[in-house]
């Protein structure tokens, strides 16, 4: 069927709905002439009367009658799957690619996700775990989390966890052969597990902080990972002392699993921020996304 009879047998089905040439061409949005002149060529088209033309009124013949019922249920049937694509398109969807550290993705991301995923199930969220500092541009991420003081400045940052803060730890075991540190330059005595960034290869300096005193140290040990949970799981084995995040051992400190040290000396810092670069335009499943994962951060 050409364009041109789908358009004019609908504004056909208009005139007849409305029975007037002035209030169908109202509703289509063009003029009277140009409606009657459509009708016309319609039914030259198909080579038999559809309307009856009166000065008061425009009604459907025989043919328009038998007409209407044919084609009517299929123009109502498109108009409402177009409702419903509408509808579709309404609701936020798209996958949403997001770079960050497995500390995050475990203690932010997911359970900060699980409700989000429930409530809209039209979004996917990727998330790609990596302790080094991912460039999300060149990548082709859409968003990235950091702790605070490590987001770049050309980048619109959003705080989505709570302060955090680095804590000392080792099992009870350890601290049979060992004293428990009093100064954080008593570490140079201990075994002490280090962690090396994924990223440039350096060594993390324990960091330490007393009454506006800042204080690193460069702490040795024979064992060095890469991911803190392995340096979790060498200090609840008694290698050495860890020096790790607070809210991932603090059920471990609780249980007298880990015995915990210099805490005078380990403040609080911003936590994790979601960021993303300050020239994109958040689509709205980013947006609601971003929501999300600031409420009760």
């Amino acid at each position: 069927m050409s364009r041109d009879n789908f358009n004019d047998l609908h504004a056909f089905l208009m005139v007849a709905q409305k029975g007037s040439f002035t209030r169908a061409a109202a509703e289509l949005g063009v003029s009277q002439s140009a409606l009657s002149h459509a009708m016309r060529g319609l039914e030259e088209r198909l080579g038999i009367r559809l309307l009856m033309r009166t000065t008061r009124s425009v009604s459907p013949t025989n043919a328009g009658e038998r007409l209407i019922r044919t084609i009517g249920p299929c123009f109502e049937d498109i108009q409402s799957e177009l409702t419903a694509l509408n509808e579709l398109r309404d609701k936020p969807a798209g996958t949403i690619r997001l770079s960050s550290s497995s500390h995050a993705a475990d203690y932010i991301l997911i359970p900060k996700l699980q409700p989000f995923l429930k409530e809209y199930p039209d979004i996917q969220v990727e998330i790609n775990v990596d302790n080094g500092l991912t460039d999300i541009v060149s990548e082709r991420f859409d968003a990235g989390v950091r702790l605070g003081e490590r987001v770049a400045k050309d980048m619109i940052a959003t705080r989505i966890g709570p302060n955090m803060r680095m804590v000392v730890v080792a099992a009870p075991d350890y601290f049979e052969h060992y004293s428990q540190p009093k100064d954080p330059h008593e570490l140079t005595e201990h075994n002490c597990i280090n962690f090396r960034f994924p990223t440039h290869g350096g060594l993390y300096m324990w960091e330490f902080e007393k009454k506006g005193h800042a204080m690193n140290v460069s702490t040795e040990g024979q064992l060095i990972v890469n991911n803190t949970q392995q340096q979790i799981n060498a200090t609840l084995a008694g290698v050495g002392l860890g020096f790790v995040p607070e809210d991932m051992v603090e059920e471990y400190i609780k249980s007298g699993q880990l015995i915990q040290v210099l805490d005078d000396w380990c403040p609080s810092f911003p936590g994790f921020h979601l960021y993303y670069p300050n020239r994109r335009q958040p689509s709205p499943a980013f947006s609601l996304l971003l929501e999300a994962l600031r409420s009760s951060s």
